[in-house]
C-alpha cells in the first residue's frame, strides 16, 4: 500500500486520530515516513487533493520534502511522480493532487489555503511553532477526516509537549539504530561513542522527548507550581531589557521583559511577580525600544532597566529618542550568565517568585538553563531580562535594606 519503508512501525497508527507525530531521532527514517504518507494520500481513488507541505522555511521545504534524497520525488515511482512548478512552489500529481510548500516562519500565509491533508517537518525546532500550528488547523477543513502528519527529532518545546497531549494525536517512535541499514557504519559508531546514554543522544539518536534538562537550574515541573491567576497590589514594576547585538531579521531576540514586587517586611518576606515576556524577534533598535516602552507604559512600570554591554551608551539614546524622559538604569555584566542567573534561581527555589500564566517561552529557555551553560538555541535573551529584572528588584535593594531600629529606654 505504501511501497518501500525504511522501518515497519513507521506505518501510520490505526484508529481515529488527527494528527500522527513521529518521534524520530537523525537519520531514522523520518522524512522518509513523512514523504511516503504524502504518497499514499494523493494515490487512491478517493484521496486527497489539497495538501500542505510546512518545514521552518521554504528553502528546508524544498529541499528536504520535496527534493530530498527521501522526499516526495525520490520515491515515488515514475509513472506517478509529481511534478515541480517551481513559481507556485507546488507538486501536481498526474490526476491532479496537488502540495504547496509553506514555511512555518511565514505563517501568515497559511491564512488563505484550504487542505484535506498536512505534512509538517522538524516541528519542534520551529522558532513560531504555536503561531504556525494554530494556523494550519484552521486550513485542515476539506475532506470528511482530514489529518497531519508531524515528522521531527523531539526537542522539550511547549507547543510539541502540548500537541503530544491533545486527545486526537498518536505518536510512534523512530530510533536511528532501527535504519542502521541505510546509514554508514562509521557514523552509527561514532555517533554512539560520543553520545550514548547522554541527554543529547536520547533526544537526537534515540528520539525521545526529554521533559527537563539534567541539570537545569529551573524545572517545569517547579515553574508550574509557582503559576498564578491575579496580581496582587504590586509596590514596584520594571521593564528589563536584553538588546541584541545587531538589528536584523537574523538576529537575536531582544528579550524585555515585565516583573513587578511586594515588598512588605524584611527581604526574605518580598514577592517578586514575572508579569509579561514583551521579547521582540529580529526588531531593529528602534523597534525594540518603541516595544520596550510600550511594556512600561501598559503596565505601569517606575523604571526600565538595561543591558548596556554591547551597545554602551547607545541603547539609552535609542530608548530615550522613543521616550526623552523614561526612567532609566544602566547595568553592566561583570560576571557569566550562569552566575549571574544562581542567586535568581535560588530565589525561585525558596518561592519568592511567581509567574502569570502563558510566559511559556520564557520557561521554556530557564528549563534549558543549566550549571554549564544554556543548552537551547541561540541566546537565552528572555533569561537574561528576567535575570536582571530580579536583580533590580530584589538582590540589590536586599543589599541596601536596613531593619527598622527598635528604641530602648
Amino acid at each position: 500500500m505504501f511501497g518501500f519503508w525504511a522501518m515497519p512501525h513507521q506505518l501510520p497508527p490505526a484508529g481515529d486520530w488527527r494528527t500522527w507525530v513521529v518521534l524520530g531521532g537523525r537519520g531514522a527514517g523520518k522524512t522518509r515516513a513523512g514523504a511516503e504518507w504524502v504518497r499514499a494520500q494523493v494515490s487512491s481513488a478517493a484521496g486527497c487533493r489539497r495538501v500542505g507541505l510546512i518545514a521552518e522555511t521554504y528553502e528546508q521545504a524544498r529541499e528536504v520534502m520535496v527534493f530530498g534524497e527521501s522526499g516526495i520525488l525520490a520515491i515515488s515511482p515514475e509513472a506517478n511522480r509529481p511534478k515541480w512548478i517551481a513559481g507556485r512552489r507546488l507538486l501536481e500529481w498526474p490526476n491532479g493532487a496537488t502540495a504547496q510548500v509553506f514555511s512555518a516562519q511565514d505563517f501568515e500565509a497559511l491564512r488563505g489555503p484550504q487542505f484535506d491533508a498536512v505534512w509538517v517537518d522538524e516541528f519542534a525546532k520551529w522558532r513560531k511553532a504555536g503561531e504556525a500550528w494554530d494556523m494550519v488547523q484552521f486550513c485542515l477543513r476539506l475532506g470528511e477526516a482530514p489529518r497531519a502528519c508531524v515528522t521531527t527529532t523531539p526537542r522539550n518545546t511547549n507547543a510539541l509537549k502540548e500537541l503530544l497531549a491533545r486527545p486526537s494525536t498518536v505518536k510512534t517512535h523512530a530510533k536511528t539504530q532501527a535504519n542502521r541499514a541505510n546509514l554508514a557504519a562509521d557514523f552509527l559508531a561514532e555517533m554512539e561513542g560520543r553520545y550514548a546514554g547522554t541527554r543529547l543522544g536520547r533526544q537526537e539518536l534515540s528520539g525521545e522527548l526529554l521533559t527537563d534538562v539534567a541539570g537545569a537550574m529551573w524545572t517545569y515541573g517547579a515553574l508550574a507550581r509557582q503559576q498564578v491567576r491575579e496580581l496582587p497590589k504590586l509596590d514596584r514594576i520594571v521593564v528589563a531589557v536584553d538588546p541584541p547585538v545587531t538589528g536584523h531579521k537574523a538576529s537575536d531576540d531582544c528579550g524585555i521583559l515585565v516583573c513587578g514586587i511586594v515588598m512588605h517586611g524584611p527581604p526574605q518576606d518580598w514577592q517578586a511577580y514575572v508579569i509579561e515576556d514583551a521579547t521582540v524577534s529580529g526588531a531593529s533598535p528602534h523597534v525594540w525600544a518603541k516595544a520596550a516602552i510600550a511594556a512600561m507604559e501598559r503596565n505601569g512600570a517606575d523604571r526600565l532597566v538595561a543591558e548596556v554591554n554591547q551597545g554602551g551608551e547607545m541603547v539609552e539614546t535609542i530608548l530615550r529618542q522613543e521616550d526623552p524622559l523614561v526612567p532609566f538604569r544602566a547595568v553592566r555584566a561583570s560576571k557569566g550568565k550562569i552566575v549571574r542567573a544562581e542567586p535568581i534561581a535560588a530565589l525561585y527555589e525558596q518561592g519568592r517568585v511567581r509567574h502569570l500564566a502563558g510566559l511559556t517561552k520564557l520557561e521554556d529557555q530557564m528549563c534549558q538553563m543549566t550549571t554549564r551553560g544554556f543548552e537551547g538555541r541561540g541566546s537565552p535573551d528572555r533569561v537574561d531580562a528576567l535575570v536582571w529584572a530580579l536583580h533590580d528588584l530584589m538582590i540589590d535593594p536586599a543589599k541596601a535594606w536596613r531593619a527598622p531600629r527598635v528604641r530602648t529606654l
